[in-house]
């Protein structure tokens, strides 16, 4: 059955957040200038989390996409995932429990809600020009002193969501 009216997907759940992922893709295509030959961390619950579900399977469309998942085992990401995104389209990933290991080697950190706390210490090891992503609201996963480091865009993310959303509700609109 189709829809008479116009339908804006706002996800299913445990699995996707398509709106917030038109809004990453743009964040990172604004502050890198691409959006392939990338490594991207994913940090935190990537068992449960639908926004990095759905990035990882948008993300995976693009030339070169490398993932770093940096989780705790019982936070890890699903097996489905793993099989029917990464390993099918032979994208490029490993699984670590170290923020610290993966840092040096990322262009960007997605964090995610997780008892884990990113401060900038832990960011010595990053590149200059990593950036650090995050779909808000923050709990305690990031430190409030990491904002003011030039690599912290979660709040012009979030403008770059209001953006995204005003855009989408305009086409519907037919305007």
């Amino acid at each position: 059955l189709n829809a008479s009216i116009p339908v804006i997907n706002a996800g299913d759940g445990g699995h996707n957040h398509p709106t917030q992922t038109l809004t990453d893709l743009i964040t990172i295509k604004r502050e890198l200038g691409r959006l392939d030959n990338l490594t991207i961390g994913m940090c935190g619950d990537l068992k449960f989390g639908r926004t990095v579900h759905s990035l990882i399977g948008a993300a995976a469309r693009y030339e070169n996409i490398r993932f770093v998942f940096i989780a705790p085992r019982e936070l890890r990401l699903p097996d489905y995932i793993i099989n029917d995104v990464l390993e099918k389209n032979g994208i490029e990933y490993r699984e670590t429990e170290s923020l610290e290991e993966a840092m040096p080697e990322l262009d960007v950190l997605y964090m995610t809600r997780v008892q884990r706390v990113l401060t900038p210490e832990k960011l010595t090891s990053a590149k200059k020009n990593m950036r650090i992503l995050h779909p808000l609201p923050r709990v305690n996963e990031i430190s409030v002193s990491v904002d003011s480091d030039p690599r912290a865009c979660y709040f012009r993310q979030a403008a770059n969501g209001k953006y995204i959303r005003m855009a989408l509700i305009l086409k519907l609109l037919g305007v």
